[in-house]
């Protein structure tokens, strides 16, 4: 994206149910999302997305052939800057934990408004973390149980990456829950910045996705520093 103007973000929408299907891409294109492509089971999804490549999957978890986990496990895994806003029916604790442990960036309730849903994909693009009030802290909560499981001790192991200041600073409040429109305002730098740090500490720490990277934070009690 250059700065002065942000590059149309690609969405694909996958649901089983194709009235539901289309009216959701319709609400997307009319807010001026690209859909470049729609799937009404899991199969199809998984092969068109690698045809079209969207920016976001606007995915059920509920579909045909093969779950919704399950198509963001192979989508996630192959193309790690791919971002997936699950939109479901079910609030269950075992479904959104099970989705973001399979790659979800976000999670969404069906009963959500358009307005909700359009700002939940523009953030779930930049890789913002997005949930149904009341289900954030049910994620974080189980981050830090994750975090309490035994690891493999690293801080002795001479080849740990050392992080600057200001990228142990933006991984502190990311394991907080912040988004990265919050960092950016707390630390006083811009998004794309707040971006940057996320992706080179990734890098540094040899992990794919936000969720590794809270649970490494945890682990190392950074969100309580």
């Amino acid at each position: 994206m250059t700065a002065g103007e942000q590059q149309t973000i690609k969405v694909m929408v996958v649901d089983d149910h194709p009235m539901w299907r289309d009216a959701v891409a319709r609400d997307l294109a009319a807010a001026g999302f690209e859909v470049v492509a729609t799937a009404g089971d899991g199969p199809q999804a998984v092969r068109r997305a690698r045809t079209v490549a969207p920016d976001v999957l606007v995915l059920d978890l509920n579909l045909p052939g093969m779950p919704g986990v399950q198509v963001c496990k192979e989508l996630v895994g192959a193309y790690p800057g791919l971002r997936v806003l699950v939109l479901s029916a079910s609030g269950e604790h075992a479904d959104v934990l099970e989705a973001v442990k399979s790659g979800a960036t976000g999670y969404l309730l069906k009963s959500a408004s358009t307005e909700e849903l359009t700002d939940a994909v523009r953030r779930t693009a930049v890789g913002d973390p997005v949930f149904t009030p009341g289900l954030a802290g049910l994620v974080l909560g189980e981050y830090r149980r994750l975090a309490s499981d035994p690891v493999p001790a690293t801080s002795d192991d001479p080849k740990v990456p050392q992080l600057t200041d200001r990228e142990t600073e933006v991984l502190r409040l990311v394991a907080k829950g912040l988004s990265y429109k919050q960092i950016a305002e707390r630390l006083v730098i811009s998004h794309r910045t707040v971006q940057n740090h996320v992706q080179n500490t990734l890098g540094k720490l040899q992990l794919h996705n936000r969720v590794e990277l809270v649970r490494y934070a945890i682990e190392r009690g950074l969100d309580d520093a």
